[in-house]
C-alpha cells in the first residue's frame, strides 16, 4: 500500500472580531466548494469549535456504484460496481496518510463530507427501488482531504489556519494567502429570492393514507416502528447561503453545516448526532419524543414534562435507546445506557434524548461501526431492514440527502457526524427539504402529519427571511 506523509503547518490569531460566516462569505468566491462546519454550542468546551475548509487536495467519491479515490498530487484508482467493498476500501484509504503531530487540540486534517441515504446499499444486502425522475440525485458518498482546514475556537476567542500538503511539494502561497483573506473587512454578498409555490411529493391526504398503511405493517407485526417521510420542494434565484444565515439564525442546533460541491450545496441546522466516536469510543443520542414549543418558558416545562410521561413518545424513545444499543453491540464491547429521556429545547421543538456508548472491538473498523448504525433508528425504524423495505416502497421520491449524515471523519479512526434533518439540498435552483414522523401503534394519523408541519416550520421560515437579508 502506497503511503502519503502529510505535512501540517499552522498559525494562530486571534478571532474576536471575526466569525465563521464572515470568514466563509471571504473565502468562498476565492476557494470553490469549500465548506463551513459550524457549532452553536458556544458555551461547551466540547463542541465549541468551528472549520472552514478550502481547496481539495484528494478525496474518495461513489456515484451511481462507481467509486473514484483520488490521493494527493493527482494518483486515482476506478473501481466499477461489483468490484470493491465499500468500508474496506474507505478503511485503505485512511491507512494510506501519515500526519505529523501539531499538539492542536483542533483538527487540523482528515475527511470532511457526507454519505446519501442510498449507501446503505453498500452497508446492507438491501436493494432498493430505481426512480426516473430523480431531481435530488446526488453522489451516495463524497469525502475530501483540504489544503487549508480553518478552526475557530470559540471557547478561546482563537482561530488557527492549518495548511496541509505532501512531503516534497512545493508551498503555494501557503498560510499567509489565506491570513490576508481572513483579515480583509470586505467580503460580497448576494441577494436571494424563493419563485412560485412550494411543492410536495404527497398532499395531506396523501401522507395520512400513509400513516394509516404504515399502521397496518405494525398491527401484521412487521415492524414495531417506522419513520415515513414527506419530500418539500421550492425554486428560487440568488444565493442559498442566505438560507442558511437564516436557518442558524432561527433553528441555532449543535450541528450547523454548509457544503458546497459546485453544481449542488448540503446545508442545515441538525440537532442529532449519527454517530461519534473518539478514542474507539462509539455514542449514539437517540433523539425520539418531539413537542412543540409555545414560546413561553413555564408552559414550556410543563409540556416537557407530558412529553415525559407521554406513553406513545416514551414507548417510541424506548424503542429506538434498544436500536442503537443493538447496533452497537454488533462490533463493540461494554454497551451501555449513559443517559436516559434527557429533556433537549430547540427553537420550535422539545426532544427526549438519550445516549447509548461502546467500546470498539479490538480490530473493527470504524467505519464498519458507522455502517452497523446507518441509517439511525430515528429516520428509519424497528426491525430497522424490514422498516427500510416498507419505507421504500411507500415513498416516491429517493431520500437522498436526507437521512444521510454528513460531517468529519479523521485518519485516526474519530468520527463526527450530523443526521441530515433540518436541512436542504440545492440543486438546479430548487431547494429540496423533507421531514418525517415516528410511527406507532398508537399514532394518531393527524397528529403525525402536524409533527411533519412543526420540524418544517424552521426551514420555511428560513426561507422567508433570507429574502430579507
Amino acid at each position: 500500500m502506497k503511503k502519503f506523509k502529510i505535512i501540517t503547518t499552522h498559525k494562530k490569531l486571534l478571532a474576536d472580531t471575526t466569525t465563521p460566516v464572515s470568514i466563509y462569505l471571504r473565502l468562498r468566491d476565492v476557494f470553490p466548494n469549500s465548506l463551513l462546519l459550524e457549532s452553536s454550542d458556544y458555551h461547551s468546551r466540547e463542541n465549541s469549535t468551528s472549520y472552514i475548509c478550502c481547496e481539495p487536495i484528494g478525496g474518495i467519491l461513489l456515484e451511481d456504484g462507481n467509486l473514484k479515490k483520488k490521493y494527493p498530487g493527482g494518483t486515482e484508482e476506478n473501481y466499477k460496481p461489483g468490484e470493491f467493498e465499500l468500508i474496506s476500501q474507505i478503511t485503505d484509504f485512511l491507512n494510506c496518510f501519515e500526519t505529523t503531530e501539531t499538539g492542536l487540540k483542533v483538527i487540523s486534517n482528515g475527511l470532511f463530507g457526507y454519505f446519501a441515504h442510498e449507501a446503505v446499499e453498500h452497508f446492507e444486502t438491501i436493494k432498493l427501488k430505481q426512480v426516473e425522475n430523480n431531481s435530488k440525485k446526488i453522489p451516495e458518498m463524497q469525502y475530501n482531504i483540504y489544503r487549508y482546514v480553518i478552526a475557530i475556537d470559540h471557547f478561546k476567542n482563537e482561530l488557527y489556519i492549518s495548511y496541509n500538503q505532501l512531503v516534497g511539494e512545493p508551498q503555494n502561497g501557503g498560510i499567509e494567502k489565506l491570513e490576508y483573506l481572513i483579515k480583509n473587512k470586505n467580503f460580497p454578498e448576494y441577494t436571494f429570492q424563493s419563485k412560485e409555490a412550494e411543492q410536495s411529493n404527497l398532499t395531506n391526504e396523501g401522507f395520512i393514507a400513509i400513516v394509516e398503511k404504515m399502521k397496518q405493517h405494525i398491527y401484521r407485526g412487521d415492524v414495531f416502528q417506522i419513520v415515513p417521510s414527506r419530500a418539500f420542494s421550492k425554486q428560487f434565484q440568488g444565493d442559498e447561503f442566505n438560507v442558511y444565515r437564516a436557518l442558524r439564525s432561527i433553528n441555532p442546533s449543535p450541528y450547523l453545516f454548509y457544503f458546497d460541491y459546485g453544481d449542488f450545496r448540503i446545508f442545515g441546522s441538525s440537532p442529532e448526532a449519527q454517530i461519534t466516536i473518539k478514542n474507539r469510543v462509539a455514542s449514539i443520542f437517540p433523539i425520539a419524543g418531539t413537542f412543540k414549543r409555545t414560546g413561553d418558558d413555564i408552559k414550556d416545562a410543563e409540556l416537557a414534562q407530558k412529553l415525559i410521561e407521554d406513553p406513545k413518545e416514551s414507548a417510541e424513545h424506548v424503542m429506538l435507546v434498544d436500536l442503537a444499543r443493538n447496533d452497537l453491540s454488533r462490533h463493540c464491547e461494554q454497551v451501555e445506557v449513559k443517559a436516559f429521556k434527557e429533556v433537549q429545547y430547540y427553537s420550535h421543538l422539545i426532544h427526549l434524548v438519550s445516549h447509548v456508548s461502546g467500546k470498539l472491538l479490538p480490530g473493527v473498523a470504524s467505519f464498519k461501526v458507522v455502517a452497523d448504525t446507518f441509517p439511525a433508528g430515528t429516520l428509519s425504524g424497528a426491525p430497522k431492514y424490514r422498516a427500510m423495505e416498507i419505507i421504500d416502497e411507500n415513498e416516491k421520491t429517493k431520500r437522498s440527502f436526507y437521512s444521510g449524515a454528513i460531517g468529519y471523519l479523521g485518519f485516526n479512526g474519530d468520527f463526527n457526524h450530523a443526521i441530515m434533518i433540518r436541512s436542504f439540498l440545492s440543486k438546479n435552483n430548487t431547494l429540496h427539504y423533507q421531514a418525517g414522523a415516528g410511527i406507532v401503534a398508537g399514532s394518531i394519523p393527524e397528529m403525525e402529519l402536524k409533527e411533519v408541519d412543526n420540524k418544517i416550520a424552521a426551514l420555511r421560515k428560513a426561507i422567508e427571511l433570507a429574502e430579507e437579508l
